[in-house]
This record gives C-alpha cells, sequence and structure tokens, in this order.
C-alpha cells in the first residue's frame, strides 16, 4: 500500500518527484494526494476543492508523468497529446508555470495560447512539437479556423475551472472543442464547487468518473479573517484609503463590480498618494502584465480588479483582500476572498457595505453559513460634504517586501517563475499565479528551471 502523505508515496516519475523536491515540497494537499492516483491510474475524473488548495499541480503533475510513461509513436507539429482549458489568460498562465516548475527534468515540450497578443508567434510555435498545450477557448477556436492546430492526437482533456468557463459563457465554445477531439481520451475535470451544472456537464463528457471533493460547497476558507464596515457609498473611497494607511497595509488586491469603478478608484488612490492600478477586461494583455508583475513583486501596493482576478490569479503570501463593492453573485464573494488565506498561510478579508447591499451581504452569509464580523473604522472621519481633500502631503504606505516563499511549507500550487513572460509571469514563487508575461509567451518550448525567489 502506498504512503499517500508524501509524493514519493504516489507512483510519479523520478523526474517529477526531482522536481517537486527542488521547489520545497514534500507534502501533497487533500486534493493532489486524492486526484493524484486517479489520473495515474488513466480513468476519467471529476474533482472539487475551495480554492487555493492546489488543484493545479493535482493535474499537471499526473498528466506529464502520463505523458512521459507512454511516449508519442508518431508526434506531430502542432498535434499536442494533451489539450488544458481555462477561462482566463492569467489562469492559462498560471498553468503553464506549473508545467514549467514541474517538467523542468522531462523531455516534453509544451506552450501557452490566448487572446490579447498576437497570434503570430503562436502559428509559429505551432510549427514544432508540442506535447501539452495550455489555452483559452477563444483563442484556440481561432487557430483552428485557420488550420493552425490538429486535435486529432488529444489523449489528455484537461476543463480547469470549469464552473468559472460555464459562468462566462463558454459552454457553446467547449461543445465545439470536443467536437473535435478523439473519442477515445481521458477526461479531467477541475472546478471550484459542484454546481448543478457542472454535474451536468460532467454526465456527458466523463465516462464513469472517480470524484474527489475535499471541501463542502462554496466553502470560504477557514485561514481568512472574514469583516464588513458597513459605510455609505460616498465614503467608500475615503474608508478604504484610511484604513490603507492606518493598517499600514502593503499589499492589498481591491475588487469592484466595474472596469469604470476599477478605473476611477485606483485613479483615487494615485492621487492621495498611495501608487494603484486598476486591471479588468478592457486593459491590454500588456498592461494587466506589467500591473501584475509591480503588485507581485511588491512595488505596486494596491490592485484595484474586477472579477476577472477572482479566479487564476495567485499572490504568494498575499495578506489582504477589500470587496470595495460586494459581487451580485454570492459565490464570486468566495472565489474572491480565497485569493488570500492559501496553502496553509492566514490572511484577511474585508469588505465595505452600503446600505443598498445589504440583500447581497445576507445572500453571502447565507451561502457561507456564518455571520461576517461588524468591525468599527474608529478614528475615521469622512470629509464633510464638498470639502476638497488635500492630497499633496499624503503619504501610501512603504511598498511591500519581495517574498521568499513561505518557511516550511510543503504543498506544491503551481510553478514558478524566473522572469515575465507572456502567459508567465510571476513572483518566483512555486505556486503558479499567472498573468505575467511582457515577452514572448506563445511559443513551444521545452519545461526548463524556471529561477528561484526573487529578492
Amino acid at each position: 500500500m502506498t504512503n499517500q502523505t508524501e509524493f514519493t508515496g504516489l507512483g510519479l516519475a523520478a523526474p517529477l518527484l526531482r522536481a517537486i523536491s527542488e521547489a520545497g515540497y514534500t507534502t501533497p494537499t487533500p486534493i493532489q494526494a486524492q486526484a493524484i492516483p486517479l489520473v495515474l491510474a488513466g480513468g476519467d475524473l471529476l474533482a472539487a476543492a475551495q480554492t487555493g488548495t492546489g488543484k493545479t499541480a493535482g493535474f499537471v503533475l499526473p498528466v506529464l508523468h502520463r505523458l512521459l510513461d507512454k511516449p508519442a509513436a508518431n508526434p506531430k507539429a502542432g498535434r499536442p497529446r494533451c489539450l488544458i482549458l481555462t477561462p482566463t489568460r492569467e489562469l492559462a498562465a498560471q498553468v503553464e508555470e506549473s508545467v514549467q516548475t514541474y517538467g523542468k527534468h522531462v523531455d516534453l515540450t509544451s506552450m501557452v495560447m490566448f487572446g490579447g497578443v498576437g497570434i503570430n508567434p503562436q502559428i509559429q510555435a505551432l510549427r514544432r512539437r508540442v506535447d501539452l498545450l495550455v489555452a483559452t477557448p477563444g483563442r484556440l477556436l481561432d487557430h483552428i479556423g485557420q488550420k493552425t492546430l490538429d486535435l486529432s492526437g488529444v489523449e489528455i482533456l484537461v476543463l480547469d475551472e470549469a464552473d468559472r468557463m460555464l459562468d462566462m459563457g463558454f459552454i457553446r465554445d467547449i461543445r465545439k472543442v470536443l467536437a473535435l477531439l478523439p473519442k477515445q481520451r481521458q477526461n479531467l475535470l477541475f472546478s471550484a464547487t459542484f454546481s448543478d451544472e457542472i454535474r451536468q456537464l460532467a454526465n456527458g463528457l466523463l465516462s464513469n468518473p472517480g470524484c474527489v471533493e475535499v471541501a463542502r460547497r462554496n466553502t470560504a476558507s477557514e485561514l481568512v479573517d472574514q469583516s464588513v464596515y458597513m459605510v455609505g457609498q460616498k465614503q467608500k473611497r475615503e474608508l478604504l484609503a484610511w484604513l490603507i494607511r492606518e493598517n499600514r497595509w502593503e499589499q492589498v488586491l481591491v475588487f469592484t463590480r466595474t472596469k469604470h469603478g476599477a478605473n476611477k478608484l485606483a485613479e483615487y488612490l494615485g492621487k492621495n498618494g498611495i501608487p494603484s492600478a486598476a486591471i479588468h477586461g478592457n486593459k491590454s494583455q500588456s498592461a494587466r502584465t506589467r500591473a501584475l508583475g509591480d503588485f507581485k513583486d511588491g512595488s505596486l501596493p494596491v490592485l484595484v480588479a474586477t472579477d476577472i482576478a477572482a479566479r487564476g490569479l495567485d499572490i504568494d503570501q498575499l495578506p489582504q483582500v477589500v470587496n470595495f463593492e460586494l459581487p451580485n453573485v454570492a459565490e464570486d464573494y468566495v472565489h474572491r476572498i480565497g485569493r488570500t488565506g492559501r496553502a496553509g498561510a492566514t490572511g484577511a478579508a474585508v469588505s465595505l457595505v452600503d446600505g443598498e447591499e445589504t440583500r447581497l451581504l445576507a445572500g453571502i452569509e447565507r451561502l457561507i453559513k456564518r455571520r461576517i464580523e461588524r468591525a468599527e473604522a474608529t478614528g475615521f472621519v469622512p470629509a464633510a460634504p464638498g470639502t476638497h481633500v488635500e492630497v499633496s502631503d499624503a503619504r501610501g504606505p512603504r511598498p511591500a517586501p519581495r517574498s521568499h516563499g513561505r518557511p516550511g511549507q510543503s504543498q506544491p500550487r503551481g510553478g514558478q517563475n524566473a522572469g515575465r513572460r507572456a502567459g508567465g509571469g510571476g513572483n518566483g514563487q512555486p505556486r503558479g499565479n499567472g498573468g505575467g508575461n511582457g515577452g514572448r509567451s506563445d511559443g513551444a518550448r521545452r519545461p526548463r528551471n524556471p529561477g528561484g525567489p526573487r529578492g
């Protein structure tokens, strides 16, 4: 009987165990301990775990093992053996980082493709061998339309964050892709939740699957300290700036409902001496990459985001999340606050709630089956209506120190990165955060050592 309390007992190939050890991990998370043996056995799998528990490594490691264990008989350019679909560019980049980290000692090639960047470098990369392809649905279908990609050799299909893909309306694209794949293949469906829609998708996709669920549906992490400030909408910006200074928050991710709201809030904070940037779907990929990179390395204290960042954004030891506005969908609250309190670390999530949002707050509390603590902003005095706020002497928080990883951390989360590259990017920690690029991103490349922590 294998010992599943350590990676050495899961049956993974020696080169993968070497990469895991070099990343500093010995103990798998629950989702990894349960999912990896099932994937290695070759069957279909339906797996769910709350965000931040290591789902990415839970499928990347066994997929690499299976591709390594059974080399392609007739490899062809632009004909991947494994296809991993993700809903967002940032998540695609995170997965590719995991492939780079854990596959650095194996003779396999991978590439990532998503929109927002030029398609020609991707076309060039597809003229070479690609064993593992990570893609978003839209750009994948672009390549299929241009006949630059051949899916006839896919042996393993992974749908990552499948619930988010359904939320974003990708079901038609997914069905188009499925129609182009070989009927005989292994299917892995990973999700943060087991919604009714996910189970319906699984029923049509998976054949006699194994099932892994390591946390009850829509569970918020116990490691996240949650609190609510009741405040009028017009005082929210002032209160947020006050909280950042008063608590000396050095790295805080702030969520807004709209793209315009994210831009306005980042502009306000910047004018008040708190360096900030906004990230959302209307931002160019280069702007998103730059903002994420600066936020992760500590040179940008505040990142203001729409829910595009609620999945796939993985910041090492992110201490603070703020809901400037509550999401309209209660489940999104769980995903938002799941950006902190990851892989055994503690974190805090603050929500600024006005009177019109009390209904949304009640819905969130019903979902997570607990009342969120109400906090008082003792000492906060909002400016009188019509009062001009002087900002010339405002002082922002000190830049966050560059992270050097968590001492004693034992769960692999994703990939690390030696620098920013298109579809890659990160802070050098072995977690796979996604979203960075800033360089050429779309070429197939052999997994390599992405380097150690910066700092």
